[in-house]
């Protein structure tokens, strides 16, 4: 959920996890040339952009383990840094409560303060450039019965008021290769959302701006139809 007061503005970096940052008048808005941000922004619809449009905005990085108990429980364990913060008094990272445990704050620069309270992290006095790590368990993975399971995430998004800017986001992922094998991944491969697979290992690398959710769909090794019903990642 993402709420703003009637008076307030702010960005949106999200991966199931909305940050929220306020302002009690624009004129309190950081470096910002409101007419020139509002101009640039799209409508929220999935377009993926060149390394030109993309580069220095906020780049989010996420490295996800998925072991043995994850297959049976959906839990993976998570590390996320957000890199290139947009300069704002306070913001938050806030995550649906049923999908994380363990959240901690790993490190901080260029932030004020920044701590855990419930299922979020809070940030206050985030200076230009602001690096945050943050570090948790995630359920994100989901039996899809027949030996098939499917990690999704999303969705990725840097919004601001009704548009969406764009940013980038890393995906590292490792899963044990003697029980998993990739099958299909969502979005396709194209310019601006690269995938590189290897026994035990998938790394993604997406520059876009709008809503981006991603899936990699696995089967456990052996079987003898790991042929997956394609189904659409946003749902």
């Amino acid at each position: 959920m993402i709420l703003f007061g009637a008076l307030a503005a702010g960005f949106t970096f999200a991966e199931d996890a909305p940050v929220e940052a306020a302002f009690s008048d624009e004129e309190d808005w950081p470096e910002m040339d409101l007419e020139a941000r509002v101009a640039a922004v799209s409508d929220g619809e999935l377009r993926f952009v060149g390394p030109e449009r993309a580069a220095e905005t906020h780049r989010h990085v996420n490295r996800i383990r998925i072991g043995e108990e994850s297959l049976s429980e959906g839990w993976i364990e998570l590390t996320q840094c957000h890199e290139n913060l947009d300069a704002v008094r306070a913001a938050q990272i806030l995550f649906g409560a049923e999908r994380i445990r363990g959240l901690e704050v790993v490190s901080a620069q260029g932030i004020g303060r920044a701590w855990v309270e419930g299922p979020s992290v809070q940030l206050t006095d985030i200076a230009p450039g602001a690096r945050l790590c943050i570090r948790a368990e995630s359920r994100a993975m989901y039996a899809l019965g027949d030996g098939r399971y499917r990690l999704r995430n999303g969705p990725y998004m840097r919004r601001f008021l009704d548009g969406y800017y764009p940013m980038q986001v890393v995906l590292d992922v490792s899963y044990p290769a003697d029980r998993l094998a990739l099958v299909q991944h969502q979005p396709a491969a194209q310019p601006g959302f690269e995938v590189r697979a290897e026994s035990g290992h998938v790394a993604v690398d997406a520059a876009f701006e709008g809503r981006l959710f991603t899936c990699l769909d696995f089967c456990e090794t052996g079987s003898s139809d790991c042929e997956l019903a394609v189904s659409d990642c946003s749902q």
